[in-house]
C-alpha cells in the first residue's frame, strides 16, 4: 500500500511537471494581455507599450496593453486575481500598489504575496527634492536648517495621502527630526504648479513627474534620494553627499506580476524575454527620456524588494498616520 502510494505520488508529480514544461513548450499560442491600474498616456502605460510592442515581435504574438484605471489600482488588480494561472493575464504594478498599499488600506481586497507571483522588472525611477526654481533654498541644508528653526511651518506637497511622493518626504522629515507639513493635491500637474510658484516649499518629484517645468527652468532639484547619482543627471548629489543623510531612499519601481499559480517555466520565459527586451540599447534609450532605467531583475529579487519596502513603508504610514479607509 506505501508502495502503491509513492508510485502513485511520483506519477502525479511527473504528469504535473510535463503539463507544466508543455505550457512552457507552448507558451505563448494567443495574445497575451498587460491589464494596467495606471491612465491611457501616462508614463507606465507609454512604457508597457513599448515593452509590449518589442516583446510582441520576439514572440510573433500580439501583447495587448488594457488600461484599467481607477479604485486606487483595485479594478484592475482584481481583474487579474481571478484571471487564470496561464500567462496570458498579467498585471502591471508599482511600489504603492505592492509594497504602500497593504500598510495604507484595513481591508484590502487583494494580498501581493498570496494572490500574484512576480514576473519581471519594468522600471525604476528615483525621486529628488525639489524645490521652485526663485526658491529662498539653495540646499538641502538651508531647506532642513529653516524646518528645524520653524517646526510646522516649512511645507511640502504631493498627490496623495500615503502615497510615494508623501511617504518618500516622510523618509526625509523622520530622518532630520524635522516636524513640516503635508499638502496633498489631487493632480501630479497642480502640486508640482504649487512648488514652482512657492506655494508650497518642496516637493519629491521625478524626472518624468516634473516634466515641462523642469525643462522650463520652473523648478529645480537639490539632491536625488538614492544611494547613488543619476546617470540623467550627475550633477545633482545625493542627499548623504549633499547633507549627510544616509538610508533615505525614495524611489519608485513597475514590475509584472502574474495570477498565483501560474507555472513556473512560464513566469521564467516571460521574464527572459522581459529582460531582453529591455536590455535593447533603444528600449534604455526611450526609458531614459522619462527619467526612468530598465528594471532587469528576476522573480525572487522582485519578491525580496516587495518585503523589504513593505516593511519600510509600513513604518513610513505609521509615522504619518496615514490611511485612507
Amino acid at each position: 500500500m506505501y508502495k502503491r502510494t509513492l508510485v502513485t505520488l511520483a506519477t502525479g508529480l511527473g504528469l504535473a511537471l510535463t503539463a507544466s514544461l508543455a505550457a512552457a513548450q507552448a507558451f505563448p499560442a494567443q495574445p497575451v494581455r498587460i491589464i494596467s491600474p495606471f491612465p491611457a498616456g501616462s508614463g507606465p502605460d507609454a512604457v508597457a507599450r513599448i515593452v509590449s510592442e518589442r516583446l510582441g515581435q520576439a514572440w510573433k504574438q500580439s501583447i495587448v496593453v488594457d488600461p484599467r484605471p481607477g479604485a486606487n489600482g483595485f479594478i484592475a488588480i482584481g481583474a487579474v486575481r481571478q484571471a487564470a494561472p496561464t500567462g496570458y493575464d498579467l498585471l502591471i504594478a508599482d511600489v504603492g500598489h505592492l509594497a504602500i498599499s497593504p500598510s495604507l488600506f484595513r481591508k484590502l481586497p487583494y494580498d501581493p504575496k498570496a494572490d500574484f507571483v512576480p514576473v519581471g522588472g519594468v522600471y525604476r525611477t528615483s525621486f529628488y527634492v525639489t524645490v521652485a526654481a526663485n526658491s529662498p533654498y539653495q540646499s538641502v541644508k538651508e531647506l532642513v536648517s529653516a524646518a528645524a528653526a520653524n517646526p510646522g511651518k516649512i511645507t511640502y506637497a504631493s498627490n496623495s495621502v500615503g502615497g510615494p511622493l508623501h511617504l518618500g518626504a516622510a523618509q526625509l522629515e523622520a530622518a532630520t527630526g524635522t516636524r513640516m507639513v503635508h499638502v496633498p493635491f489631487k493632480e501630479v500637474s497642480q502640486l508640482y504648479a504649487a512648488v514652482s510658484t512657492g506655494e508650497v516649499d518642496w516637493a519629491m518629484g521625478s524626472i518624468a513627474s516634473t516634466g515641462p517645468l523642469l525643462r522650463a527652468g520652473k523648478v529645480r532639484f537639490l539632491a536625488i534620494a538614492d544611494n547613488a547619482r543619476s546617470a540623467n543627471l550627475p550633477n545633482v548629489p545625493t542627499l548623504e553627499e549633499a547633507a549627510g543623510f544616509k538610508g533615505v531612499e525614495a524611489r519608485t519601481w513597475v514590475v509584472l506580476m502574474a495570477p498565483k499559480g501560474t507555472p513556473a517555466p512560464v513566469v521564467e520565459q516571460i521574464n527572459r524575454g522581459l529582460n531582453e527586451v529591455l536590455r535593447q540599447p533603444e528600449v534604455a534609450e526611450k526609458l531614459s527620456t522619462f527619467g526612468f532605467v530598465p528594471f532587469v531583475t528576476n522573480p525572487a529579487a522582485i519578491t525580496s524588494l516587495i518585503e523589504r519596502d513593505t516593511v519600510v513603508y509600513a513604518d513610513m504610514v505609521k509615522r504619518t498616520g496615514a490611511s485612507v479607509d
